[in-house]
């Protein structure tokens, strides 16, 4: 992304452009970051009390929460990952890179969350775009990510990105898609002796006026 918050050409190409069932049509029961980071993701949905009825976008067999919220829905893209997952309630297979759009109702969830996912979308600003839809005024999107990735799925302009730029780019897809307030970056785990940093971009759909 450039200084002035352009993406550039190609930006969003991956060095694997076949499609994304093909490559997650087998379950990878394995967590994708380490304890700490896992802690951290979830003291922040602790903090930022993701309760009620929640939308785990991009999940996977497990979600994270210290707690499981009232109702987890968890939106991914290998079944049998889906229902290992013992958090959630509901489970939907959908590929976000094909259609952006979510096949939920208007102001289905009071917030949603995505981890250590936002990095493979081809076409986020419609995807933050029509999460604003289905989230409640009032709800939060959080996004979560390390420096972990499938690279050849990982966008390319993430791939070349440091962890500073990558919060900067999730904060621009909010921007871009309108309907969030201003965008809060934080470091909640800082990398040290090997461990995976954890970075979160969050914003909130204002209140209905």
């Amino acid at each position: 992304m450039t200084a002035d918050g352009r993406f550039p050409p190609g930006f969003f190409d991956r060095a694997d452009p076949s499609p994304d069932p093909m490559f997650y049509s087998w379950p990878r029961l394995v967590t994708h970051i380490d304890d700490d980071a896992i802690a951290a993701v979830g003291e922040l949905y602790e903090e930022l009390r993701i309760d009620g009825d929640v939308l785990d976008l991009m999940g996977s067999w497990v979600s994270h929460f210290r707690r499981a919220p009232v109702r987890l829905t968890v939106l991914g893209m290998n079944k049998a990952e889906l229902s290992a997952n013992p958090q959630a309630a509901a489970t939907v297979v959908h590929d976000l890179n094909a259609e952006p759009r979510l096949p939920f109702e208007d102001r289905s969830f009071d917030a949603v969350v995505c981890c250590v996912s936002v990095d493979y979308l081809v076409r986020p600003v419609e995807v933050f775009r029509d999460v604003a839809r289905v989230v409640r005024p009032g709800g939060p999107f959080v996004c979560t990510f390390s420096n972990r990735c499938f690279p050849t799925k990982a966008v390319r302009g993430w791939l070349s990105s440091s962890d500073e730029q990558r919060a900067r780019i999730v904060a621009e897809y909010f921007r871009r898609a309108g309907s969030w307030a201003e965008p809060v970056v934080e470091c909640r785990a800082p990398a040290y002796r090997g461990r995976d940093p954890l970075f979160a971009v969050w914003a909130v759909r204002p209140p209905a006026s």
